[in-house]
């Protein structure tokens, strides 16, 4: 069985950086490499092409911003952006209770890791 999940996972990943804030693509990457304890770094290769994706999607909104003498491209989440973000965790979590019940990981193996 393949899971969905692995396809998405640099989408939902985005979305929950992004949730935090509006939010452009250097520090999209390097958010989430601080948040993964450096296990992903984003290349521009995935990063880009799953941003515009979401932005088709109405997920993202992207505008303007000039920062430090710069100007760079800043992406929000849209209300639809935050309902799928919400739908995306809630299926995940599912997932992988899912996978860890077959590996024997529960909760209190978690706590005490």
């Amino acid at each position: 069985m393949e899971s969905p999940f692995v396809g998405s996972a640099v989408e939902m990943m985005i979305l929950e950086v992004i949730a935090r804030g509006p939010s452009y693509g250097y520090e999209i990457t390097q958010t989430v490499a601080e948040r993964s304890g450096g296990y992903f770094d984003l290349k521009e290769g995935s990063l880009y092409p799953a941003l515009h994706r979401l932005e088709r999607r109405k997920l993202l909104r992207a505008f303007w911003r000039e920062a430090d003498g710069r100007r760079r491209k800043y992406y929000e989440l849209t209300d639809a952006g935050r309902a799928e973000l919400a739908a995306r965790k809630t299926s995940w979590l599912d997932f992988a209770a899912g996978v860890n019940g077959v590996l024997g990981i529960g909760r209190a193996h978690l706590a005490g890791s």
